[in-house]
């Protein structure tokens, strides 16, 4: 990046959990002039400036953060901001303080900027952000630089050149980041499941595919497995309702759009420090920029279509396990797929940037001792009936909706209120006079009153005039 003594703009391409964040704090050292940096999410944001504040020697009062929260300007003549992609291309009407501290960004020209996530600057949304604030250089940090819109080569005038890109496989040998076996266990859908699932439109198939009973034993007896061994386990589901569902029958916490600040941090936390607290449900608002060195397994229950992107910033989550230089150890990555159902077809779509990297999806088709797991849900016909009722009652636009970072504004316009209040069925005792409309129906014969039909348009009533005068005088 620093050849021939000048700062170049382009990308910079490491594994999750390889140090991206180290190589932008290392840059902006060298540059030495003021900093803006871009995250995706309000977690980032508070984690590079902590990162900034633990490797270099920039003072608190230097560091200002803008986010819907925060709305902080720094002292002095020089300083570092911290912010997101959507505080700063946000087009709607703002706050006072926040208008401020926009002006405050684009009235001046920053020494550089870093675009964390840089994947996501292509987007229709975020390109805004390029134009909007000026820097002499710009550096953008990724993972995966795919998209499937094809965007991706728009980065090539947004940002710059690919300045370096590491191998997956070669960091993983050297121990930098964790070596994990990846595999896809393949869950059989039960009768009355697959019965529907062949009659039902395509939302309410991909509801049934991810409630699959069967699945849900899978991932509860892997929790069980995992937790035993010591591990940290984050589950991966975009579909909300089934992540509300999994994590409130399994007595887990969970974190998705509409869950505050503050209650994140706690349960993150907790996560990485507290004994107690071992295995986290996440939406897909985990998928990037969040930093927990603690988890060692991963288990994907839902997930979103075929995107490549998603599933390798997922494995990410697990590349910077704590224990990953102990002599044998593993990281593990289960992604679990309805049998005979489309999950299948994505599922084979998803894997091919990770396959490109090297690695291997090794396929479990039956899990051993599952049958014997004490309170195995949905052991029994009732309760799996019970669950497929509840699945088809529900509302098909509200269980797929995700209220990730860049949907946060949909919190205020009622969606999150469609989402606790979903229909429920109501059963009534009534008749068959009911059911044919003909109940507390009466036959009533109303007489026209003159008033009506002086009412009559004008043109009506001229000729109506007309016609009495001609009957008069026949007469």
């Amino acid at each position: 990046m620093f050849g021939n003594g000048r700062a170049r703009s382009g990308i910079i391409v490491l594994p999750c959990g390889a140090g991206k964040t180290l190589v932008g704090i290392t840059a902006a050292c060298t540059i030495r002039k003021s900093v803006i940096v871009l995250c995706t999410s309000s977690v980032s944001v508070m984690q590079w400036r902590q990162q900034f504040l633990q490797w270099c020697t920039i003072q608190p009062e230097n560091v200002a953060v803008f986010t819907s929260e925060n709305k902080e300007m720094f002292s002095g003549d020089a300083g570092l901001v911290v912010s997101t992609y959507s505080m700063v291309a946000n087009t709607r009407n703002r706050s006072y303080d926040a208008q401020k501290v926009m002006d405050f960004l684009t009235s001046r020209e920053w020494g550089f900027i870093i675009l964390d996530e840089v994947h996501v600057v292509p987007a229709a949304m975020f390109r805004r952000v390029v134009t909007t604030i000026a820097a002499h250089a710009k550096l953008g940090l990724t993972a995966t630089l795919v998209r499937e819109d094809e965007k991706i080569s728009d980065l090539n005038f947004l940002i710059g050149p690919k300045l370096y890109e590491a191998n997956w496989m070669e960091l993983s040998q050297k121990g930098h980041i964790a070596n994990v076996q990846c595999a896809e266990v393949w869950c059989p859908m039960t009768s009355e499941f697959y019965q529907e699932y062949l009659r039902e439109s395509a939302r309410k198939r991909m509801l049934l595919y991810i409630m699959n009973p069967t699945k849900f034993q899978a991932c509860q007896f892997l929790i069980h497995y995992h937790e035993k061994r010591g591990d940290k386990i984050i589950v991966f589901s975009d579909n909300v309702y089934a992540l509300q569902e999994y994590a409130l029958k399994l007595g887990k916490p969970f974190i998705y759009g509409s869950t505050p600040q503050q209650e994140r941090m706690n349960i993150l936390q907790n996560f990485q420090y507290n004994d107690q607290v071992n295995t986290i449900f996440l939406s897909k608002v985990g998928d990037t920029s969040i930093d927990l060195p603690e988890a060692t397994c991963l288990i994907q229950i839902s997930s979103h279509y075929g995107s490549r992107r998603q599933e390798a910033q997922r494995l990410g989550r697990i590349l910077r396990a704590k224990r990953r230089n102990d002599e044998g150890f593993n990281a593990f990555f289960y992604s679990l797929v309805s049998k005979d159902t489309q999950e299948m077809y994505y599922s084979t779509k998803r894997q091919a940037f990770l396959v490109d990297q090297g690695y291997a999806f090794k396929i479990i088709t039956h899990l051993h001792g599952m049958e014997n797991l004490p309170n195995l849900a949905y052991s029994t016909a009732k309760e799996r009936r019970e669950l497929l009722q509840e699945v088809l009652l529900k509302n098909e636009d509200v269980a797929g909706i995700e209220l990730g970072e860049d949907s946060e504004n949909l919190v205020g316009n009622g969606v999150s209120k469609k989402l606790k209040n979903t229909s429920k069925a109501v059963k009534n005792q009534g008749s068959l006079a009911g059911l044919a409309g003909g109940e507390d129906m009466a036959y009533v014969e109303y007489s026209k009153s003159k008033a009506k039909e002086v009412a009559h348009h004008p043109f009506f009533q001229r000729n109506y005039y007309k016609k009495n005068k001609r009957k008069k005088q026949n007469q």
